[in-house]
């Protein structure tokens, strides 16, 4: 069965910081890191500049995530103009385990191969094995860990932490 990817609107906001808040109840809950008062600005932000997506199922939103085509803050002078990277992925509750991700991963590398893109590019916590294990299993390898530095640059649930910055080949 296909799910729908399409961009996220201002309707959809409340459904999207419940999902947020409910991911950091579940992070807090099993012991993950988890982002300490996400910045829900740039998540308005993202929709109003259609960077934010939804995956539906059963007529709910499953998943959301974010993209961009440059990450010169985390990537640096990786960062080379031919990724998309995926940002602030959130699973609704009800569909965890049935590894949706799959749905962002074709998506993204549909999108890449359009554009012209080399890589899926991502980030996540790197003291926690278990989600990068978890992104290892759909083909994405570890690149390096990082700590992001105190920037206005990024989102402030997105500094002085520490990453795993994990790559995903499309061509």
């Amino acid at each position: 069965m296909a799910f729908p990817v399409s961009h996220t609107n201002r309707q959809d906001l409340d459904t999207i910081f419940s999902l947020f808040d409910e991911s950091v109840k579940y992070q807090e809950k099993h012991g993950y890191p988890t982002w300490h008062n996400y910045d829900k600005n740039a998540i308005m932000r993202d929709v109003e500049a259609l960077r934010q997506y939804k995956v539906v199922a059963d007529g709910n939103i499953a998943i959301v995530f974010s993209v961009a085509y440059s990450d010169r803050v985390i990537w640096r002078h990786m960062d080379q103009g031919k990724s998309i990277y995926l940002h602030r992925i959130v699973v609704n509750p009800a569909f965890k385990g049935q590894r949706l991700f799959s749905v962002i991963l074709d998506w993204a590398s549909q999108h890449c191969k359009e554009k012209g893109l080399d890589n899926v590019r991502m980030d996540t916590w790197a003291d926690n094995p278990t989600i990068i294990e978890y992104y290892k299993g759909f083909g994405f390898k570890p690149i390096e860990k990082y700590n992001t530095p105190d920037t206005e640059e990024l989102p402030e649930h997105n500094r002085n932490l520490a990453l795993q910055l994990l790559e995903y080949r499309v061509f």
